[in-house]
């Protein structure tokens, strides 16, 4: 946000009051209207870009985590309830595994098996649909994508595995670096495939083995050039 705005938020968070500046030039004056009282919620995926006098006004501050997969096991039921749409219990625990613990893809998801089911089955979801349609979506069991395999194949094979600047890897990937920064990058950290070191991005053993490719100790090619 910019200064001026936060400035005034700042009034209305504290006295339930905003200043209205009423003309212009050096006959412009400032007024203070009340407001009704009300509750602000805020939310954001960058929070390091909150300036400090606007966060700490917030009374309350709490993180949200990826949801657990129980927890999409339930949203996934509920959802298919309102499609008017059958699926197995097996089925939503796979779907939920898939899901990148966020709802909203849980849902993105649904909608596409609820189509192949009724295309290729009888329109219910079974374990068969769920894997055979998520093949073809090219998302694997644990909710990685094509683009998560190419970010960390494209570390592996022209980078040695990295270390890797940020925006070196996304003009490799052809993907903008928000998307990289916001999207693929914290679920590839989570899952344990990739890490963020001052020098850049490097992969760990298990993106090897996810990829079954052969492990060269986390060695860069750069580095192993220095040892001869």
């Amino acid at each position: 946000l910019r200064p001026v705005l936060e400035e005034m938020l700042y009034i209305a968070m504290e006295d339930y009051e905003i200043d209205w500046v009423i003309g212009q030039g050096p006959a412009a004056r400032t007024i203070r209207i009340p407001i009704p009282k009300f509750t602000l919620i805020g939310a954001t995926t960058k929070a390091g870009q909150i300036s400090p006098p606007l966060y700490s006004r917030f009374g309350i501050t709490c993180r949200i985590e990826f949801y657990q997969e129980e927890d999409l096991q339930n949203i996934i039921t509920r959802s298919a309830s309102i499609m008017e749409t059958k699926i197995s219990t097996s089925a939503v625990k796979l779907l939920s595994k898939c899901s990148r613990g966020t709802p909203r893809i849980a849902n993105r998801l649904l909608r596409r098996l609820r189509d192949y089911a009724m295309v290729m089955g009888d329109g219910t979801i079974t374990d068969e649909i769920v894997q055979l349609s998520m093949s073809r979506l090219g998302i694997d069991l644990q909710g990685l994508e094509e683009q998560d395999r190419n970010i960390l194949r494209t570390i592996i094979e022209f980078y040695g595995g990295g270390p890797v600047g940020a925006e070196t890897l996304a003009i490799s990937v052809g993907e903008a670096i928000e998307s990289l920064e916001d999207f693929y990058e914290p679920y590839l950290i989570q899952k344990g495939y990739l890490k963020r070191t001052p020098r850049g991005r490097m992969v760990t053993p298990l993106a090897y083995e996810l990829l079954k490719m052969p492990y060269n100790g986390g060695m860069s090619h750069e580095n192993q050039g220095l040892l001869f």
